[in-house]
C-alpha cells in the first residue's frame, strides 16, 4: 500500500490524473491505478520491493498477472461503454529500502494485451 501511495504521488507529479485506485472487475481482473495521461487511459500496475536481489519488480508482471490486469481493463472499458479510446498498460517500480530514499521508475507500455485478447469498439 505504501508503494501505491508513492507511485500515485510520482504519477501526479508527472501530469497523470488518477481516476481510480484498486479497481476490481465484477468477473475478475484487478488494476492498481487507473489514470489518464493526456488523451490516453492508462492501467497501472505498481510493484514494490525492498531489494532487487531476485530481479526487477517488472519481472513479477508475468503472463498470468498481465491477464488479470487485462481482464480488469476490459471491465473498466465496459463501464465506460467500450469507448474508442487510446489505452496502454504501464508498470511503476518502487524500490523502498531503509538506507536510501525510495526509487521510483515508470515503464510506459510495459506490455500489450496478451493473446488471445483483442479490444474492438466495432459492433459484432
Amino acid at each position: 500500500m505504501h508503494g501505491e501511495k508513492l507511485a500515485g504521488r510520482f504519477l501526479r507529479r508527472n501530469r497523470f490524473k488518477i481516476l481510480y485506485r484498486n479497481f476490481r472487475g465484477r468477473h475478475g481482473g484487478e488494476i492498481d491505478l487507473v489514470c489518464r495521461d493526456g488523451d490516453t487511459l492508462v492501467f497501472v500496475e505498481v510493484k514494490t520491493r525492498t531489494r532487487e536481489d531476485f530481479g526487477r519488480p517488472l519481472e513479477a508482471v508475468n503472463r498470468q498477472k498481465q491477464r488479470r490486469i487485462s481482464l480488469g481493463a476490459f471491465a473498466w472499458l465496459r463501464l465506460l461503454g467500450n469507448p474508442d479510446i487510446l489505452f496502454r498498460f504501464d508498470v511503476v517500480e518502487v524500490i523502498v529500502s531503509e538506507d536510501a530514499p525510495p526509487r521510483i521508475e515508470l515503464i510506459r507500455s510495459a506490455f500489450q494485451l496478451p493473446e488471445p485478447y483483442i479490444y474492438s469498439t466495432a459492433p459484432i
